[in-house]
């Protein structure tokens, strides 16, 4: 009679103990998958460090490729050189074509320069290669942007120093507000460029995306006719591409308007450089094809 109570009670002692394990099993196990969503979490959280580190390194791969620098930095002025001359002896002409050619010229370059360049890692396996990495996607294309960002306010400033100083492109004392307009059209042409480049498998393929999506925005621009003479289509057509507002957007800097409408133009651009950018990073893969 005296043993029994004291098998129960180190049966009950035996059960809490047994209890109290598994409940710290239990709750180690889902401190586990905590952790592991915590520090998944955290690897898919934008990173500056892992941004900047790819800035870098493609800054250092664009500064000993001399003929891609060649390319960026000497044609737009050396176009707009061309213009000058070839309008030498219509100078209201190219007195009103100039100062919209350097806001546009960035814009060209900056576009075929990108494509190719994102291409270019695509196919050597550089970025199939940072996609293994504990980053985000939008670390790894935001490092492009900076880079070429960088690359479009330097071809920018070498273009719009130039012209204005060598060329005698006329800005009616608003050069600060076409460089800045210039050095906008250069981002969007680089964020364009980084998402066209995703359906190019060649670099041929992505040289030939320039007369296809930029050429028709530069016949119908307004650089060459006013918009409002157009056809009905033509005019509808024109008035969904970015590069008729960084048109329209230059025109009326020089005329020194900042009204609503000269900020419209300036939204646009930039929403539709936002745009391109978000674009860019969803179509970028894990593995390249």
């Amino acid at each position: 009679m005296t043993n029994r109570p004291i098998r129960r009670r180190q049966t009950s002692t035996t059960g809490t103990r047994t209890a109290a394990k598994a409940e710290a099993g239990h709750n180690r196990s889902l401190a586990g998958v905590g952790g592991r969503f915590r520090t998944a979490w955290r690897s898919e959280r934008p990173h500056a460090a892992a941004a900047m580190a790819t800035a870098i390194r493609v800054v250092n791969q664009l500064r000993r490729d001399h003929r891609t620098l060649a390319l960026i930095l000497v044609m737009p002025p050396g176009i707009l050189a061309l213009f000058r001359y070839v309008y030498d002896a219509h100078p209201a002409i190219f007195a009103r074509i100039g100062a919209p050619l350097l806001g546009i010229f960035p814009l060209v370059i900056m576009f075929v320069v990108t494509s190719i360049a994102m291409l270019r890692e695509r196919r050597t396996g550089t970025l199939e290669r940072l996609m293994t990495l504990p980053i985000a996607k939008i670390d790894i294309l935001a490092g492009y942007a900076l880079a070429f960002g960088a690359v479009a306010v330097v071809q920018t400033v070498v273009a719009v120093a130039i012209g204005v100083g060598l060329l005698d492109v006329h800005t009616h004392g608003h050069t600060t507000a076409l460089a800045a307009l210039a050095i906008l059209a250069a981002l969007f042409g680089m964020a364009f460029g980084l998402f066209v480049s995703a359906f190019a498998r060649t670099e041929f393929q992505a040289v030939q995306f320039m007369p296809a999506l930029l050429f028709p925005q530069l016949i119908l621009g307004g650089l060459f006719a006013p918009r409002d003479e157009f056809p009905r289509v033509l005019e509808i057509v024109s008035d969904i591409l970015p590069l008729s507002y960084v048109y329209d957007a230059v025109v009326r800097a020089l005329a020194g308007d900042s009204s609503g409408l000269f900020w419209r133009d300036v939204g646009i651009i930039a929403g539709a450089t936002v745009v391109a950018l978000l674009l860019g990073a969803a179509t970028l893969r894990r593995r390249t094809r």
